[in-house]
């Protein structure tokens, strides 16, 4: 017997969160084999790969504070309520998912008005 796989594909698309997550079940127990299994490898295979985001995080504001509150808000765009509240909260990310080189702008920029910053 022949898969038909676009209409496979098809009922899948119309399927809900409860009915996928049902069909998972189904298919670990008849086929004695567990979902999370190939997701462990293939984040295993991903660590050996070069990091290409990183995340810019303001670990302590200083002691010009209000020079840091302006930096994060010319950094993010956000507003000088946002900008104040992320340096309050601070250890906190500034910018997610960066660049390598704009992640060491975002930390020159910041180190420079004398918050200390970690790249991760």
């Amino acid at each position: 017997m022949a898969l038909d796989t676009d209409k496979i594909i098809e009922e899948l698309k119309g399927a809900t969160i409860l009915e996928l997550n049902d069909l998972v079940k189904a298919i670990e127990d008849e086929f004695d084999v567990t979902a999370a299994a190939p997701v462990a490898a293939a984040g295993a295979a991903d660590a050996g790969a070069a990091k290409s985001e990183f995340d810019v995080e303001l670990t302590e504001a200083g002691q010009e504070k209000v020079k840091v509150i302006k930096a994060v808000r010319d950094i993010t765009g956000l507003g000088l309520k946002d900008s104040k509240d992320l340096v309050d909260g601070a250890p906190k990310n500034v910018k997610e998912g960066v660049s390598e080189d704009e992640a060491n702008d975002i930390k020159a920029k910041l180190e420079e008005v004398g918050a200390t910053v970690t790249i991760k």
